[in-house]
């Protein structure tokens, strides 16, 4: 038998009986192995020749099974390998045998090349690059075209948009598949064939009506597919513009009227329950008459939309309110398709999870309306100057009639804005009456066209203004427990306490003062600060002066703790003695005191204690002095609190504690952070209250002895919400017979200095009508204050005059004649203004 794979066999020699199949016997391995690049040769004409010769001898019929079984038993039983039935061989042993005895010089030699298939194995040379063959060599062009192609990878967002849109649609596509399948044959008839075969000339290449038909149903269906695809991957935002969600802060007078408002942005959110029905329909009639009926899309308006920016490259609103809802507050005001889109898929998902009334008060809320307003609440205070409840269907109707421009339709810009808004105006009352909303003998009642306010009244700031908002900002935030970033997105409404006819006489009493003082002493008056306030009994703040304007002094005249009380703050010394008594010796029970009660009036009087003289810190004996340095002899303390005198005062702290005057001070409404140090000039003054603290410790006394904490809002809302608000602290500071008798000494002082300032009647001491006007002057020993602090029917005003240079340091200078002199002096002709009339 000849070995398969060494060429020498001739065709029929050394066979097997025919039928049978044996395989190549491998030749013995002797020698060393051959090389890794040796060839291995398949003899490929042998075993063919040998398949041959089986076939013809095999005899037909017969069971091939049982016959290659038996033909594997004869060859084990003879000693011979079984083979392997028509199987191509790899004799490799042979080859590895023969190229080693080539190689040695020995006999045989290679095969004959046509009687061979060779499979070279290639193995890289050690150090071989990656580029290249096993001998270094290039790969060839067939490798080159082998290796892969790095694609490019998509965009982030292109990924995710992929991602999810496969995983949305899977369960759709698979609820397809049956269909699918069953429309495939006749898609396939439909496929195009070109030319046609059984046409002539040009109509070879026109499709079939069947092509025809398909191509349109393939068009519809794929827009289709499109606009699902587009659906299920749009998301409705989570969040929304700035300019949607904030709004501003509007505060008002305490007789309701718009005062003043904050915020970079005029919106205050309503809602719909108190929007009247003639508003929404007004706009509804304008805009979207169909709102309630329409998935929330106008098809006809997009198409004409899309036809105006795509085909003549203009812009026009087709729009329903819910996709003008959506452009306002997720969206752009960018006038393109992408974004118009983007819009109606927006809308169509908002419309199924969002009721028509949400949608509507949202659109209401957040639509421009000129004049810097967003909301309909904001363009009824604007342009009527009254809240959208208080609208009828005429003022409704040119809102309405805003919408669709404001810059076009406001007529108070000129007189071609004035005519198309009063054009409009009719027409959208026309449509009202058209679709139902408005009876014709309710529209025969809208004959003139409501005229809006010259100017925006919610524009009135600077000046004062912004020191009541100051005021009321900063305790809205404390009493309504409301963060700065809640109070600075806005929407709230404060109503505050402040009185306009109170504000606007105490206003201009200040800047009279000021305008004389820059005709006598134009230097002085370049220093002076002038600060006043007006507290109610009950703690309302009804006006204050802050300052000249808001814009060039920032800080607050009237709530600034900076210089001292003086002689003014005497009644507070009297009312500790008259609620504890005193104590003049150690160890002795407290003394009652009584208005009548007598102390040492003169000048230069030492103060003493229980031990003994008070000494100062340099060993001096302390001594009060008075005004003038006049010495009264011994003087009740009623009448010296009339006449200002000074050294009774100091020894009643003294004996009345000092400890006892801080707290009756600042139990009637001082503040513990503005009281000076617990030695006796405390009872001269030395404390330094702001002009709403003065007004609101003299307010106590007139209450009887009730205090209340100064508040300047009464109350909070937002978008309509009521905000609970802590009410401000209320406590007895001191009897109301200690109150009623303050009240008479501060009378006495108020007639003895200013008898003509009241009828006939009340300037008698003792008067039942005096106590009703009760007011006292005060003053600093080293001339740097000056003060009147009063009270007139239940009100209590403060006023302060004094010099300092902000830009060298925060020390008092002397007034040099600034404040005036005499009874009439500078704080008193405020504070005189200011309450007038006083009977």
């Amino acid at each position: 038998m000849t070995e398969a794979g060494q060429g020498e066999g001739l065709p029929g020699e050394g066979r097997e009986p025919r039928g049978r199949r044996s395989a190549p016997r491998r030749a013995p391995d002797t020698g060393p192995p051959p090389r890794a690049d040796e060839t291995m040769q398949l003899n490929v004409d042998a075993l063919r020749e040998r398949n041959r010769e089986l076939g013809r001898d095999r005899e037909p019929g017969r069971d091939r099974d049982r016959d290659r079984d038996g033909d594997r038993a004869e060859r084990q039983t003879a000693g011979a390998p079984p083979r392997p039935d028509e199987t191509m061989q790899l004799n490799v042993d042979a080859l590895r045998k023969q190229r080693k005895s080539a190689e040695a010089g020995g006999p045989g030699g290679d095969p004959e090349p046509h009687e061979t298939m060779q499979l070279r194995v290639f193995r890289p040379k050690p150090g071989a690059k990656s580029g290249g063959t096993g001998d270094g060599r290039p790969a060839g062009r067939r490798a080159g075209r082998r290796k892969p192609r790095s694609r490019p990878a998509l965009p982030p967002w292109l990924a995710r948009l992929t991602a999810a849109t496969a995983s949305r649609l899977s369960p759709l596509l698979r609820r397809l598949a049956p269909l699918a399948a069953l429309l495939a044959p006749y898609a396939r008839k439909l496929k195009p064939v070109y030319p046609r075969p059984g046409r002539t000339g040009w109509r070879r290449w026109i499709p079939s009506w069947r092509q025809w038909i398909g191509a349109t149903f393939s068009a519809f269906g794929l827009t289709g597919v499109l606009l699902v695809v587009a659906y299920a991957a749009t998301d409705i935002p989570s969040n929304l513009n700035t300019y949607a969600t904030q709004q501003d802060n509007v505060y008002f007078w305490s007789d309701g009227t718009p005062m003043a408002r904050t915020g970079w942005v005029q919106r205050q959110a309503m809602p719909l329950k108190d929007i009247p029905e003639d508003v929404r329909w007004a706009v509804l009639a304008a805009e979207n008459e169909s709102f309630y009926s329409d998935p929330g899309i106008s098809f006809k308006g997009i198409s004409r939309a899309l036809w105006r920016t795509v085909g003549e490259g203009d812009t026009q609103g087709g729009s329903t309110i819910t996709q003008q809802y959506v452009k306002n507050v997720y969206l752009t005001q960018n006038q393109t398709v992408s974004r118009k889109f983007t819009e109606a898929m927006i809308a169509l998902k908002l419309d199924n999870r969002m009721s028509k009334d949400k949608i509507l008060e949202g659109y209401l809320n957040t639509s421009w309306f000129g004049r810097g307003t967003y909301g309909i609440q904001r363009a009824a205070q604007a342009y009527y100057g009254k809240d959208v409840s208080q609208l009828n269907a005429s003022e409704a109707a040119f809102l309405a009639s805003l919408l669709k421009g404001a810059g076009l339709y406001d007529p108070t810009l000129n007189q071609a804005n004035h005519h198309r808004a009063e054009e409009r105006w009719k027409w959208i009352l026309d449509r009202m009456v058209k679709i139902g909303k408005l009876s014709p003998a309710e529209r025969a009642k809208f004959r003139t066209f409501p005229e809006p306010l010259k100017r925006n009244p919610l524009y009135d700031t600077g000046q004062q203004s912004d020191y009541l908002v100051e005021l009321a900002s900063q305790y809205a935030k404390k009493a309504g427990h409301i963060s700065d970033r809640d109070f600075d997105m806005g929407g709230y409404q404060i109503y505050t306490t402040f009185d306009r006819k109170r504000e606007s006489t105490l206003t201009d009493a200040v800047t009279k003062a000021r305008k004389r003082a820059k005709s006598t002493d134009a230097a002085a008056a370049k220093t002076a600060h002038y600060g006043a306030a007006s507290v109610a009994a009950d703690g309302r703040i009804l006006a204050v002066y802050g300052g000249p304007d808001h814009r060039t002094q920032g800080y607050n005249e009237s709530n600034a703790s900076t210089v001292p009380a003086g002689s003014a703050f005497q009644p507070f010394v009297y009312a500790a003695g008259l609620e504890y008594g005193v104590t003049k010796r150690r160890d002795e029970a407290r003394e009652p005191v009584t208005p009548e009660t007598l102390y040492n009036g003169d000048d230069a009087v030492p103060v003493t204690t229980p031990e003994g003289p008070y000494w100062d810190r340099s060993g001096r004996k302390v001594a009060a002095h008075n005004d003038g340095k006049k010495s009264w002899g011994r003087i009740s303390l009623r009448k010296a609190l009339a006449e200002s005198v000074n050294t009774p005062f100091m020894q009643l702290g003294m004996d009345t504690g000092l400890d006892k005057v801080k707290q009756t001070a600042t139990a009637a409404g001082l503040l513990p952070s503005t009281m000076g140090p617990q030695v006796p000039a405390l009872s001269l003054g030395s404390s330094t209250p702001s002009a709403i603290r003065m007004a609101n410790g003299y307010a106590t006394f007139a209450a009887g002895g009730m205090h209340t904490e100064p508040y300047s809002v009464r109350r909070i809302t937002r978008n309509g919400s009521t905000v609970r608000m802590d009410d401000p602290a209320r406590e007895r500071a001191v009897t109301a017979q200690v109150a009623q008798q303050v009240t008479e000494a501060l009378g006495d002082a108020f007639r003895g200095a200013h008898p003509a300032a009241l009828p006939a009647a009340n300037s008698v001491p003792g008067a039942t009508a005096g106590p009703t006007v009760a007011g006292k002057a005060g003053g600093t020993e080293d001339d740097t204050a000056a003060w009147y602090v009063g009270t007139a029917k239940s009100v209590s005003t403060a006023v302060v005059v004094y010099r300092m240079d902000l830009a060298k340091s925060l020390e008092p200078l002397p007034l040099k004649g600034l404040a005036g002199t005499g009874p009439d002096n500078v704080p008193y002709g405020i504070w005189a203004r200011a309450m007038d009339p006083l009977g």
